[in-house]
């Protein structure tokens, strides 16, 4: 760590953070506390370690959530996130989006009933809300464009009016949108990014366009737009193998922080899994495949697309204004 002036310049540790519980952190999510005044990560807490039946592991899980109270540089377990007992059992939660409006944080994250074996179940996508970032209360089951939806991203448009990204798995595992005008009552408004299956959309502004990052599972890709409806494909990044501890493997499902006028992308990676593994599908994966760490990276804006070099990390993760 050192200081520049009034700014504090961080080297992020490599891996920013592992599960101790699973050691299965993946999709996260990263935002402010300001009773703490420290960022919190929510991640999917998959189960890694555990014993595994074809895609148990991936099942069952919790939200997981760390904290940094020292500008990013090192994380903590803080436990799982409490409250989000939709029915009773042990279920599935992944891929929590939070955002905060009026004092009220507001978390839309997919669930799965129980402990599937395979992928054959339905998906949906819950929103809760709370007050502190701890406990969370059941607000509604969105009714969206099939029951095979995850992975919601939401954004405050210019209007004032709140949109959401998802993926809908019986519809291509394209993205989907739908607009509210309180976070509540959602409704759909069909498919907005069709070029390719993918997962986890993220929507930014930075550098006075809005970006989106998605995971078609081959590095993460990256569209630009100057309406946050029509977009242009660019180059992929995180595509090629990295040089720090745990990362010399793809980027998948990420999250990007704008803050002081810089923008980091979150993500998780597999890092004993090879390409070659990846793409076979009688692949047996034993717990160090399976395992995941989370990662930061800064993207920057150069020659009209994002490029992000993730060896070089340096974060100035000051208290957002």
């Amino acid at each position: 760590m050192r200081e520049d002036g009034d700014k504090m310049k961080i080297t992020p540790n490599a891996p920013l953070f592992r599960d101790p519980i699973y050691d299965g952190a993946a999709d996260p999510t990263i935002i402010w506390n300001p009773k703490e005044k420290a960022w919190w990560i929510f991640y999917t807490n998959r189960r890694a370690s555990a014993t595994n039946i074809g895609f148990s592991y991936i099942h069952g899980c919790d939200i997981g959530i760390a904290s940094s109270s020292d500008g990013g540089k090192t994380w903590i377990y803080r436990g799982i996130v409490e409250g989000l007992n939709y029915e009773p059992g042990r279920n599935t939660y992944w891929a929590p989006e939070i955002v905060e409006d009026n004092g009220v944080f507001h978390m839309f994250v997919s669930y799965v009933r129980g402990i599937p074996f395979d992928w054959n179940c339905d998906r949906k996508i819950l929103h809760y809300t709370s007050k502190d970032l701890w406990h969370w209360n059941y607000e509604e089951t969105l009714k969206l464009t099939s029951d095979r939806v995850i992975d919601a991203c939401v954004y405050k448009m210019p209007d004032g009016r709140w949109k959401m990204w998802y993926k809908d798995e019986n519809n291509d595992s394209f993205s989907y949108t739908a607009y509210s005008d309180n976070l509540y009552n959602w409704k759909p408004a069909g498919a907005e990014i069709t070029d390719c299956p993918h997962e986890g959309p993220n929507v930014f502004r930075f550098m006075d366009k809005y970006w989106m990052i998605t995971d078609p599972w081959h590095g993460l890709g990256v569209y630009k737009s100057d309406d946050a409806c029509n977009w242009t494909r660019c180059s992929n990044i995180l595509k090629e193998p990295g040089k720090r501890f745990d990362d010399g493997t793809i980027g998948a499902h990420a999250d990007v922080l704008v803050n002081n006028g810089r923008a980091y992308i979150f993500y998780f990676t597999h890092p004993e899994v090879s390409e070659t593994e990846r793409n076979d599908p009688d692949f047996v994966w034993e717990y160090r495949h399976r395992r995941t760490s989370l990662q930061v990276a800064e993207l920057k804006y150069a020659g009209g697309e994002l490029v992000c070099d993730r060896n070089m990390v340096e974060m100035d993760l000051c208290e957002p204004k």
